[in-house]
């Protein structure tokens, strides 16, 4: 099918991220086919929160390009390790990404970044679960609250965004990417998620959880559309008593969503094992 959102980068792009356009945007569409619906939904202008499925280590490259090419410039999380390349980390810095500073004093400094972007009227792009699936559908599991934090904290609209495809270039556990042929990216993006109602309650675990499950809902909607699918009737959820759960992917999320993080009240029910051999539960979605 082909994209129903016309292309249109922002106009006004600074040195350092215009660099990392010039060098990543061509090898995107050559490698990657553009099937871009709902960017009528991101806002041109304001403090915003993109929230997005995580399915794959290549996922943020064709995430941030729907970003971009919807007319707003993405400040992610990144992995402080990214940023101690000298050449690197100053690209990044420059360009206004956002490095999380894992297991350190900092690490909620990263949160209270996102916070200041959004409201420096900047969009801040999120995977609320914080690591790559574990669903052995690839259906959205449980997340954490940094997305509904950074929303609830400000004021801003969520708008939540499924994809599909960057799992078939690289795959959670391979490391071989599948490059040829060119792989359907498909993107859609919905109406913001309706949190007006949270929006003057105290930003306690019940309320944390309630934003996290509206924003979960409408991502997991998206991808039944985009999937033709029904999505599993209870939600993934990983075990935290499974050792290493996230292993060496280290997802650059975890320390934003886990910051104080009260969501772990959801509803146990069977237990199933993971992608990863490791023991998750379901917890119910309706």
């Amino acid at each position: 099918m082909p994209s129903t959102t016309p292309y249109r980068p922002p106009r006004k792009q600074g040195p350092a991220f215009r660099f990392i356009v010039v060098v990543v945007v061509p090898l995107l569409k050559l490698l990657m086919k553009r099937d871009w619906r709902g960017g009528e939904n991101i806002p041109a202008t304001g403090g915003v929160v993109i929230a997005a499925n995580h399915i794959s280590h290549v996922d943020a490259l064709a995430f941030g390009h729907f970003v971009y090419g919807n007319g707003r410039m993405p400040r992610f999380l990144a992995k402080s390790g990214v940023f101690k390349n000298a050449f690197v980390g100053g690209v990044l810095r420059a360009a206004k990404q956002i490095p999380v500073y894992r297991d350190t004093a900092d690490a909620a400094n990263a949160l209270r970044d996102a916070i200041a972007a959004v409201r420096a009227e900047e969009a801040v792009a999120v995977y609320p679960e914080g690591t790559i699936t574990r669903d052995p559908g690839l259906w959205p599991m449980a997340a954490k609250t940094g997305a509904a934090r950074i929303a609830l904290t400000t004021g801003c609209p969520v708008i939540p965004v499924a994809q599909w495809g960057p799992q078939e270039i690289l795959a959670y556990h391979e490391k071989r990417p599948h490059l040829l042929p060119r792989k359907r990216m498909i993107m859609l993006a919905g109406p913001p998620v309706d949190l007006e109602d949270l929006r003057t309650l105290p930003q306690n675990a019940q309320t944390l959880k309630e934003a996290t499950d509206r924003i979960m809902d409408a991502i997991t909607d998206l991808l039944a559309k985009v999937r033709g699918e029904a999505p599993p009737v209870a939600r993934f959820v990983p075990d935290s008593g499974a050792g290493n759960l996230y292993g060496n992917h280290d997802d650059e999320n975890d320390d934003v969503n886990d910051e104080n993080d009260e969501s772990g009240s959801a509803t146990e029910g069977d237990r199933t094992p993971d992608g990863d051999g490791e023991t998750g539960k379901q917890v119910d979605t309706a």
